[in-house]
């Protein structure tokens, strides 16, 4: 299958270069120049376990030498979706399926808008990467399970093609008939640890040794959950404590949320499609949020401290 994933930072390179060692054709579209040029010199390199594997891909800063995909994966940050979309849309053949693999909530909307609702697919990943370098990432994805399906909740052939070709490549991959569930399961679990990680700047090893934050995680998922009910949502966690565990089951001590990538680097999270989401719906819906407002709050503030943009 020729995949282009676009937004290609360390999730994306991470599932890009597990697709590629499969045999798939895989295009890695990053804006940054220099992580782009790493990976053309000396291929993409994968840390898993500890070891190190240079995996030869094919990048690229803009969509434009790639030509007609199969599947367009978009990981780029939420802010950035329909200008990333529409600047890319030389991607599109007549049967090109796109799938949101972002994080939060809303894209698929903002997506339906450039390319056609027919087109679009909904998922969402456990897996996960961190940036060591410049074409340097630390994967996670072993026993990190993906869920993708169609809007309408429909069993397609396309839909089960794309799962064939994940878990060929071992990224265990499942299609939901429930895919706003399955949505609203995985922004649990950014809501437990990614505010509390950007604001303590703490890695997964050292989150999980806090009680205290623990404690605020659990009760932020709390929260989310007492909203979908509310909004009608079918979940599958239904121990808000379970989405704290299994945010961090199987990373590395040293894993970062994206959220604490994003304020190292010195750029807007996507706290507004995460906790923010929670608090809209939660408005919407009459139930209260304290505990997300307030980690909203406190990012907006470390955001204000760190990137360069917002200091003026």
């Amino acid at each position: 299958m020729k995949i282009c994933i676009l937004g290609a930072g360390a999730l994306g390179c991470a599932l890009g270069g597990v697709l590629t060692k499969a045999g798939n054709e895989v295009w890695l579209i990053n804006r940054n120049a220099d992580q782009v040029e790493a990976m053309k010199r000396r291929g993409l390199l994968l840390r898993d376990g500890g070891v190190d594997r240079a995996v030869p891909v094919h990048a690229a800063t803009t969509a434009e030498p790639v030509g007609v995909a199969d599947l367009v994966i978009v990981l780029v940050k939420s802010f950035h979706t329909r200008q990333a979309m529409e600047a890319a849309t030389s991607l599109l053949g007549p049967d090109t399926a796109v799938l949101s693999l972002q994080n939060g909530l809303g894209h698929e909307d903002i997506l339906a808008d450039i390319v056609g609702r027919e087109r679009v697919l909904a998922g969402k990943t456990y897996a996960g990467g961190s940036q060591l370098a410049p074409g340097h990432v630390l994967i996670g994805t072993r026993g990190k399970d993906t869920h993708i399906g169609e809007l309408d909740g429909s069993l397609s052939a396309r839909v089960q093609r794309i799962a064939d070709t994940f878990n060929a490549a071992g990224l265990e991959t499942f299609v939901s008939d429930n895919i706003l569930g399955t949505m609203w399961d995985k922004l649990l679990i950014n809501v437990a640890t990614g505010a509390l990680s950007g604001i303590t700047r703490l890695t997964y090893g050292e989150l999980y040794q806090q009680p205290e934050l623990e404690a605020c995680g659990v009760a932020a998922v709390a929260e989310a959950m007492a909203v979908a009910q509310a909004s009608g949502i079918v979940l599958g966690i239904t121990d808000p404590r379970d989405a704290w565990l299994k945010a961090g089951a199987g990373l590395p001590y040293e894993f970062k949320t994206s959220m604490l990538q994003s304020l190292e680097k010195g750029s807007v999270t996507e706290i507004d499609f995460v906790n923010g989401s929670v608090v809209r719906w939660g408005a919407r819906c009459g139930v209260p949020t304290p505990v997300n407002q307030t980690l909203v709050a406190c990012i907006k503030g470390v955001e204000r401290a760190l990137v360069p943009s917002l200091k003026h």
